[in-house]
């Protein structure tokens, strides 16, 4: 199957009209110019690389949307599916939590986790679109986690593993007065009543003498199973060095110019959300990603909270950074590619994944295809060649 008359971007430039054959799911061959007879005519959109997102939240939105408010577990994992698939997003690591209720509800607690990630596993086996992964996320804080996380390594079933002590006073919550502020408001309680929720957070890791244990154990046991290590929130050089000690090779929403700066001086890739790029800050009033990306230590772009504004973030970047289209875009396919090990997609490339999007530039980007291991997962049929197998609101 040809695609033709693409602005196909490569690794490290683009070709203005070119085209791209896929063969057995994989691409078998990249021209300079159209192909004489093609399936599918781009009409000179761009042809991307299918993106890679190594951290996703959306996953606890989809099963429990409201507070208590508790779907089935496949509805919100097919709904996911398309959704990803509706924004170009053909490899997928589900970011799930390991540290109670929280104020989460229970979509954060360990049980919940596992049962997520089990019924993941199960559901791969039939047919999701887009190719799905498990990013666990263990809070250093919460022991009774740890052996839950360590069975699920022990088995097989992670493929990254995030440290993270969200404790306020560091990290993501430096701004103290912010973070109360913020409790306030999202939980419709008074300031002391959030103060208080604060206070209690400090005092309890004061009180924990195993977060170094469980930081040690946790990234000992993932290293022993191969799995990749992140850390989540680091905010001075200190932290970027401990972590990298421990076998950490991704700096995950680094808070601080120093700490994004230490992480790529000691070669761990620094990732961000591709809404604090788009938006050009950070909802916590940390790092921007912008900023980062303008002064090269950023790596990574993640969809975070909002799988959409992968497309419209990389664009963006492509206009405040010297590399172009194939530096921004590789933020989101063969950086996280290489991050992460996957060796097999992550670029248009002879002999990889026919993982590909189709996209338009335009004051607002738009997402017009997606194709993972060469099928066709979602069009909004306005490209001439393609069906429809989904109509999702981008």
């Amino acid at each position: 199957m040809w695609l033709s008359d693409f602005e196909v971007v490569l690794r490290d430039r683009v070709i203005p009209r070119g085209a791209v054959r896929i063969e057995g799911g994989m691409i078998a061959e990249i021209r300079e110019r159209p192909a004489a007879s093609a399936d599918i005519n781009g009409d000179g959109r761009l042809l991307l690389p299918g993106f890679i997102d190594m951290h996703g939240d959306m996953i606890e939105r989809e099963i429990e949307p409201r507070l208590n408010v508790r779907f089935p577990l496949e509805l919100g994992l097919f709904e996911l599916d398309k959704k990803l698939a509706g924004n170009g997003i053909t490899t997928a690591f589900a970011a799930l939590s390991f540290h109670g209720n929280n104020g989460y509800g229970n979509v954060r607690s360990e049980e919940h986790s596992r049962s997520i990630i089990q019924a993941l596993i199960q559901l791969r086996k039939n047919g999701l679109l887009v190719d799905h992964r498990v990013h666990a996320r263990f809070e250093i804080t919460f022991t009774h986690a740890r052996a839950v996380i360590e069975d699920l390594l022990r088995a097989g079933a992670l493929d990254l593993v995030s440290l993270m002590d969200h404790t306020p006073g560091q990290g993501q919550y430096r701004d103290v007065e912010r973070h109360i502020e913020t409790i306030a408001r999202n939980n419709k309680i008074t300031l002391e009543q959030a103060a208080r929720r604060v206070r209690e957070r400090i005092e309890y890791r004061a009180q924990n003498n195993d977060a170094v244990g469980n930081l040690e154990g946790i990234a000992a046991t993932a290293r022993d199973h191969g799995v990749i290590i992140a850390s989540h929130d680091d905010d001075s050089i200190e932290k970027v060095a401990i972590v990298e000690g421990l076998g950490a090779r991704i700096s995950e929403f680094p808070v601080t110019m120093a700490a994004a700066q230490e992480a790529r001086k000691l070669g761990l890739a620094t990732a961000m959300g591709a809404p604090n790029a788009l938006r050009g800050l950070s909802y916590s009033g940390n790092l921007s990603a912008r900023e980062a990306y303008e002064h090269g230590v950023l790596d990574i772009l993640a969809s975070d909270y909002h799988p959409s504004a992968m497309l419209p973030a990389a664009i963006a970047l492509a206009e405040a950074g010297s590399g172009g289209l194939p530096a921004s875009v590789a933020l989101i396919s063969a950086n996280p590619a290489t991050a992460l090990g996957l060796t097999d997609r992550g670029a248009i490339d002879v002999g990889l994944r026919a993982d590909l999007v189709i996209a338009e530039r335009g004051r607002l980007p738009r997402l017009r295809a997606t194709f993972c291991r060469g099928k066709l997962v979602y069009s909004d049929g306005t490209v001439q060649g393609l069906s429809t197998p989904y109509a999702i609101s981008c």
